[in-house]
């Protein structure tokens, strides 16, 4: 039975893999409008012959990567549960240790390692695709260490979190699901607060900015939007990319405005002025916290769908799955498989919330800096920096489009230019 399900499982990701590969690469149509064509939103007029050539390739290697690594995991999960490896794990780590802690750590421990090696392969091919389009520049030293660090990051967070989990199942079998979503909002809020100071610094430098000049303007405009001006700084992303970023993260005390080095070298000052006041049209629209909500609100959504679903999956499925009870810490890639699902499926949601948000701080931006032209050199040169897709098909826009596709951006800020 166990192999059946196994060839089952296989095949269906088989098929859809094939699928996705057709639609990716054969059957989307992601060409420029003919109302559009030689405008400034066209990718022609700001990219080169090879760099057109390279944009299409590598977002249609990056599609198609997208869209098959969510049913890949899934599909790791499912094989951890029905061929027993997660109960051997959780057999072992009783053995092993009779405090409850050691044993979800140690079990927590060999599940981590074995997911990390089986995602391994599918990682490093992202990464030379990365290096060999000259999106990233970081030695291969550099990225395993990254890679080091996450695991233990997600090893150590990971051990907190499935041990409440737990807990909390086998102290309230109903009403688990809801007691683990209300701890969430403080520990996120708690995370957001200490990402900026304590967990960014791990992987990257942070200075304030050099450019006093350039420092100067910025405060400047940070005093016309009325926004605290303090919390400025560069990082040096230069060792491991050549795109273009800048970010706002954390809250309260903790919130910092961040722009790569790379940003800072290769954008002029009214660019980058125009980002800033992106930045800030965030700030001030207080998207942070509205992130925070919707977070926390699909997370209460996803907490009672696991709840439904579980109990019933390992009542009608359990002898196949391996796993006996709910409350066995064997059920967790149980758990671990339908919330990346869930996840997987909430994206159109989260992305279209998200290109709501960045057009308001684009209008924003508008607004602030008044420069149509530099909004537009800015959106071309992350274009051509990154080797993005400015015109993605509908399907690639709703589940990989934070941001409205650089087609749209570029056009509305071409169209309000006209108009004043």
């Amino acid at each position: 039975m166990t192999k059946k399900w196994g060839l089952m499982a296989v095949a269906a990701f088989g098929l859809y893999a094939a699928a996705m590969y057709f639609y990716i690469f054969h059957g989307q149509n992601s060409g420029i409008p003919d109302v559009l064509q030689g405008s400034a939103a066209d990718p022609s007029t700001f990219l080169t012959t090879q760099e057109l050539l390279l944009s299409e390739e590598l977002s249609k290697i990056r599609n198609f990567l997208f869209f098959v690594a969510g049913p890949l995991e899934w599909l790791l999960y499912f094989a951890i549960l029905i061929t027993g490896m997660s109960r051997v794990f959780e057999k072992w780590s009783s053995v092993q240790f009779k405090w409850s802690l050691f044993r979800t750590g140690m079990y927590v421990f060999l599940l981590s390692l074995v997911l990390f090696i089986l995602r391994f392969p599918l990682d490093f091919y992202q990464y030379t695709v990365s290096k060999s389009y000259g999106i990233s520049t970081q030695f291969f030293s550099s990225w395993m260490r990254d890679n080091v660090i996450d695991f233990w990051l997600d090893f150590g967070m990971s051990v907190i979190t499935v041990s409440v989990l737990y807990w909390l199942i086998k102290k309230s079998p109903k009403r688990w699901w809801f007691y683990t979503w209300a701890l969430t909002v403080p520990f996120s809020i708690f995370l957001m607060f200490i990402q900026p100071v304590v967990i960014d610094p791990i992987y990257n430098d942070f200075y304030p900015l050099k450019d006093k000049e350039l420092e100067t303007k910025i405060l400047s405009l940070a005093e016309q939007a009325d926004i605290p001006s303090d919390h400025v700084y560069e990082v040096n992303m230069s060792e491991k990319t050549n795109a273009l970023n800048a970010y706002v993260t954390g809250i309260g005390e903790n919130s910092r405005i961040v722009l790569w080095d790379t940003t800072l070298d290769r954008l002029t000052h009214d660019e980058i002025l125009f980002i800033m006041a992106h930045e800030m049209g965030h700030y001030l629209l207080k998207d942070i916290y509205i992130n925070i909500a919707v977070y926390l609100f699909m997370t209460f959504i996803g907490l009672w769908l696991i709840a439904k679903i579980m109990p019933r999956m390992i009542n009608r499925y359990g002898s196949i799955l391996k796993v006996k009870k709910l409350s066995n810490i064997s059920s967790l890639p149980l758990f671990l498989l339908i919330s990346s699902f869930l996840l997987f499926f909430s994206n159109p949601l989260s992305n279209a919330v998200s290109r709501y948000q960045e057009v308001r701080a684009d209008e924003y931006a508008m607004e602030l800096v008044e420069n149509p032209e530099a909004a537009i050199l800015t959106f071309q040169q992350l274009t051509k920096a990154g080797l993005g897709e400015v015109n993605p098909s509908t399907l690639v826009k709703w589940f990989r489009y934070s941001h409205p596709p650089m087609l749209e951006r570029i056009n509305k800020v071409a169209e309000q230019a006209d108009e004043e």
